[in-house]
């Protein structure tokens, strides 16, 4: 996926690029993105963490080392006293706290932990709750963006709110307790509505071969095995590596019926190997929040590309996505199962040959 505009990256990197703020060998960056404000050869020692693979990609492209976060700090709680933390929180509150949290707990004694969030992604939410638990902060507004420091150990801050805090986001039962769990990913608390419809229309004849594109934390995967018993064995592709575990737990059980395989993936980019059966619910908000009816396209031809002859798409989307024309350029045949409660369930089949430019029924 393309680099675009990021302001919060951008406004995080500016105390830095004017002076304010010394870059400091071995720093670590927590849910780090790349982009033209943050170049390898200004940060030597930069430890780089992202649970989002595109991310992950990126920042790899520019020359950093990086690491998905649940090796590097979900197992055995991180490493400690780095001179330096940055991070760029995300939106879900509980997953952002924790954060901070994790943050603190890595900073070397006095050492800056510097954070950046977009004014319209709860900038002053995030600061506050930054300042319970880290004591007095520095503020700067840039970019649209509040930019906020504080000391680790500082006096004033709130070693035991913290040390609550760094759990918030720690996986728990859903769903009555059939699924596994955490904040922060998608429709964590619950099973997502659109998923649900899809999984209600998945025919029993499904057979060979799977594939779960965005596969979550394992709802829709579960779903197709229990619903088709003639699925031997399924990929599950997943960009966020927290969910990609959950998912892992969350079907451990179907190991014994059917070859599982977990990869932690950037669907938009295609995918290996070839597929008799596809299902998918794919994201069409990018991480920031903006709308990308692009990356649904993406998916769509990942499906088309990865199915074989007579393989079989089955999608569900918010009714208003434009996916029509994707469908017909990949696939010989498609036709809509359901519409719900603003969501359309479609299935596709793969002809023997693509037919470009074959309108989807």
């Amino acid at each position: 996926m393309a680099l675009h505009g990021d302001p919060a990256l951008d406004a995080l990197m500016h105390p830095f690029a004017e002076g304010e703020l010394a870059r400091v060998p071995g720093a670590l960056f927590l849910r780090a993105r790349a982009g033209a404000a943050l170049a390898v050869d200004q940060w030597p020692g930069l430890d780089c963490e992202a649970p989002f693979r595109p991310d992950a990609e990126a920042l790899a492209r520019a020359g950093f080392t990086v690491a998905d976060e649940a090796v590097a700090s979900g197992a055995g709680g991180g490493d400690a006293g780095r001179p330096l933390v940055l991070l760029l929180p995300p939106r879900q509150r509980d997953e952002a706290r924790a954060l901070f949290a994790e943050a603190l707990a890595r900073a070397a004694p006095g050492a800056m932990v510097v954070a950046s969030v977009a004014n319209d992604a709860g900038a002053k939410t995030a600061e506050a709750d930054f300042a319970r638990i880290a004591g007095p902060v520095t503020t700067r507004s840039k970019h649209k963006c509040r930019v906020f420091r504080a000391r680790a150990g500082q006096p004033g801050g709130d070693p035991a709110l913290a040390a609550q805090w760094r759990g918030l986001d720690a996986p728990r039962q859903v769903a009555g307790g059939r699924f596994l769990s955490r904040p922060g990913v998608f429709a964590w608390d619950r099973i997502d509505a659109a998923s649900a419809l899809l999984a209600h229309h998945l025919p029993a004849d499904l057979a060979g071969h799977a594939a779960d594109l965005g596969a979550g934390y394992g709802y829709l995967s579960a779903e197709l095995l229990d619903r088709s018993p003639g699925i031997v064995a399924l990929d599950a592709f997943e960009a966020d590596a927290r969910a990609l575990a959950m998912a892992r737990h969350n079907l451990a059980g179907a190991a014994s019926r059917a070859t599982l395989a977990f990869h932690w993936h950037d669907v938009t980019a295609g995918v290996p190997g070839r597929y008799d059966v596809v299902v998918t619910n794919p994201p069409f908000h990018a991480p920031d929040g903006r709308e990308r009816p692009d990356i649904g396209r993406a998916f769509i031809a990942a499906a088309a590309a990865a199915l074989r002859p007579g393989g079989r798409l089955w999608l569900v989307a918010n009714r208003h996505l434009p996916y029509e024309q994707a469908l017909g350029a990949g696939f010989g045949e498609a036709r809509l199962v359901a519409q719900q409660g603003g969501f359309k369930v479609v299935e596709a089949v793969k002809a023997a040959a693509a037919r470009s430019g074959r309108p989807a029924r």
